[in-house]
């Protein structure tokens, strides 16, 4: 049985091997361009920054460099039930100068369409063996952030030689150069 997370609470990940899968729907009320949110994965060594450019895992950049997170691809419409986008990790073969994995999803030119999260629903973050389809984890950003641009869903991260993940629902008005710009070594 999945373990379903409030914002701030942790769980350990005890599967070296899993899936992360994004979805969302926008509000139906909601008429113009249509929305292109997009996943993002940082990995981060000890100083909290990439060690290096293809450190940063998205839709221009399809796996990191050691093979153990790959992007599914830029799901441009979001349309139809469960994850949009996927993300498969393997944390057996990991850089070992890797001590954290930050997910965040972001709307794609969301100032020239004027766009936000406030105009998004069901927005989730769930970690699932992809072997079984057994889901783990699940965290369902349960707040408006009517005018944040991209969201930190979550966080994977390593102490004391284990893996944990954090739910963590912060949002920022940036979009993702902001996180580039936080990130980048």
């Amino acid at each position: 049985m999945a373990i379903n997370l409030q914002k701030g609470e942790r769980a350990d990940l005890a599967l070296p091997k899993f899936t992360i899968g994004l979805g969302w729907d926008v509000n139906e009320s909601h008429s113009g361009a249509e929305f292109d949110l997009d996943a993002s994965v940082f990995m981060l060594g000890d100083n909290r920054k990439i060690p290096a450019d293809e450190y940063f895992v998205f839709y221009n950049n399809l796996e990191s460099p050691d093979k153990s997170v790959k992007h599914s691809g830029d799901n441009r419409t979001g349309a139809g039930d469960g994850d949009d986008e996927t993300l498969t990790v393997d944390l057996s073969i990991i850089n070992p100068a890797i001590k954290e994995l930050c997910v965040v999803v972001t709307i794609h030119d969301a100032a020239s369409r004027k766009q936000n999260f406030g105009q998004v629903r069901n927005s989730f973050i769930r970690i699932f063996d992809a072997n079984t389809n057994q889901e783990i984890l699940r965290y369902e950003l349960g707040e408006d952030f009517s005018i944040e641009t991209a969201v930190e869903f979550g966080r994977i991260y390593k102490r004391e030689n284990k893996w944990r993940f954090e739910a963590v629902g912060a949002g920022q008005r940036g979009g993702l150069q902001e996180y580039v710009d936080r990130y980048a070594g």
